[in-house]
């Protein structure tokens, strides 16, 4: 059984269907209620290509029912599932009250290391150009970024500028735009409750900090600089175009700021120097982390995190042999 979010129509379902299939099982597809027909031409591509019939299955409705429905059904023998860490803790309680296999891909809240010793003019164009990728609304997206106090007051000037001069609108009527609308209402009202978190001592909006005006979802792509350790903002993923900046002393303080959330999928790092770089890469608490990069995905290599954010992967070798079972056969010889 899979079960796949709204934010990437067609690249998770195929994530999931590519990882059953190649090992030879056959799947039940449940795509997002508001993503239904980019599912439907992905499952129907499979039926043209040959898969024979019972092989990929597709069904809609509500996603309460349907998935306790087909999670208790004896057909299901494993349960994947990429969305918020509330539901897929609720699914996998589910799928362990039935002792069926579950791989949840959930929540993110992206930490960004910017070391003294970075690039940071490089660092900089990457984060403003990577963190508002289709508004935000990604799981790995870089959210919290801790940079150096020795260049803090740079990185906010020059984040917050580029930041700026990002263009929002329809991306399918003007090429131009480099960042898109929100999914719906509700998440232009949760936008506008964490900057509401925002002000006084508990952190400056930069740039940006509200929905733009007119028809559609959108949002000022926004900058926040040093919001407060107990805010909204850095406790809850935010799922959107607002990022935080938070100046720290010693970079050991800077991963127990990236450690210190239940959240473990993605962290990045940008150091020039080769031991702090292996020092961040086995400090920071997450399943993928990327140093001088901000890309952790890719079909060849495992995607997934740890704590909250889930566990097991999707992609790689990983990802196929999670749609297998170990099985050990000894046999000797009859006779003897």
């Amino acid at each position: 059984m899979l079960l796949t979010p709204w934010n990437f129509p067609v690249n998770l379902p195929a994530k999931k269907i590519a990882g059953a299939l190649a090992a030879g099982c056959t799947a039940i597809l449940k795509p997002a209620e508001n993503t239904p027909a980019s599912a439907q031409l992905l499952v129907e591509c499979f039926v043209d290509a040959g898969v024979p019939a019972g092989v990929l299955s597709l069904v809609y409705g509500d996603p309460g029912p349907v998935s306790e429905h087909l999670i208790a059904s004896p057909v299901t023998r494993k349960v994947s599932f990429t969305g918020s860490t509330a539901v897929g803790k609720h699914l996998g309680a589910l799928a362990a009250s039935h002792m069926k296999r579950f791989t949840p891909e959930l929540g993110g809240h992206a930490p960004v290391i910017v070391s003294r010793h970075a690039d940071l003019e490089r660092a900089v164009a990457m984060c403003a150009a990577t963190k508002f990728r289709n508004a935000g609304q990604v799981c790995v997206s870089p959210t919290r970024f801790l940079i150096d106090r020795s260049i803090y007051d740079r990185f906010v000037a020059e984040f917050a500028e580029r930041t700026g001069k990002l263009k929002v609108g329809d991306p399918g009527a003007d090429e131009s735009v480099d960042m898109g609308p929100l999914a719906h209402d509700r998440r232009i009202a949760a936008m506008e409750q964490v900057i509401a978190d925002v002000g006084g001592n508990r952190g400056e909006v930069v740039t940006g900090g509200s929905a733009i005006e007119g028809s559609g979802f959108f949002f000022q792509p926004t900058v926040i600089a040093n919001p407060a350790p107990d805010s909204r903002f850095m406790t809850e993923e935010p799922f959107g175009p607002i990022a935080g900046v938070v100046p720290y002393e010693q970079i050991e303080d800077a991963v127990q700021i990236a450690n210190s959330l239940r959240y473990g999928l993605a962290a990045y790092a940008f150091s020039g120097d080769l031991d702090e770089a292996h020092y961040l890469g086995r400090a920071l608490r997450a399943g993928m982390v990327g140093i001088n990069q901000l890309i952790v995905s890719s079909p060849e290599t495992p995607f997934g995190g740890v704590g909250d954010s889930g566990f097991g992967s999707e992609g790689g070798e990983e990802g196929y042999l999670a749609f297998t079972d170990t099985k050990l056969v000894m046999m000797a010889k009859a006779g003897g």
